[in-house]
């Protein structure tokens, strides 16, 4: 079952990203992007790993050390709970650089690698995407950032 959730998490997510990457201008893809409940069926199976494993992974969080946290990944259900809320939060980082392109006018093409660099290595795609949103100002008749 573990295995399962784990790559739910995911699957759950990929629709999102592929919209953004495959179909940016649709108005779906814009009203899905603008929405964070889209992390919401993600953080449920999150919950569903995380809470059989809450005493570790309490302790992993409120007294962080590396050895606390490698006995919490080591656990399945420890590993798939990171693993979901990693996917969540990436989700919402794509969705917020999907808004921030499309307020500013940077090229889907631009875009699609990489929204596809940060579903892989977020921050990475973060760090590339921060300089490339401070060059471009926002356009009068793009569609809002919420």
């Amino acid at each position: 079952m573990t295995g399962f959730l784990f790559e739910l998490s995911f699957l759950l997510a990929a629709p999102v990203w592929l919209l953004m990457i495959f179909a940016p201008r649709w108005r779906g893809t814009e009203r899905l992007a603008a929405s964070p409940l889209t992390v919401v069926p993600i953080l449920a199976v999150y919950l569903t790993l995380a809470l059989p494993v809450l005493p570790e992974l309490w302790a992993a969080v409120s007294s962080p050390d590396i050895d606390t946290f490698r006995d919490l990944t080591a656990l399945a259900n420890g590993a798939g709970a990171i693993w979901a809320q990693v996917v969540a939060w990436d989700l919402l980082i794509g969705q917020w650089m999907y808004r921030e392109a499309r307020r500013r006018d940077i090229s889907a093409l631009v875009m699609g690698p990489l929204l596809i660099l940060t579903i892989l290595l977020s921050p990475i795609g973060l760090l590339l995407f921060l300089p490339l949103r401070a060059l471009k100002k926002p356009t009068p008749e793009a569609p809002a950032a919420a």
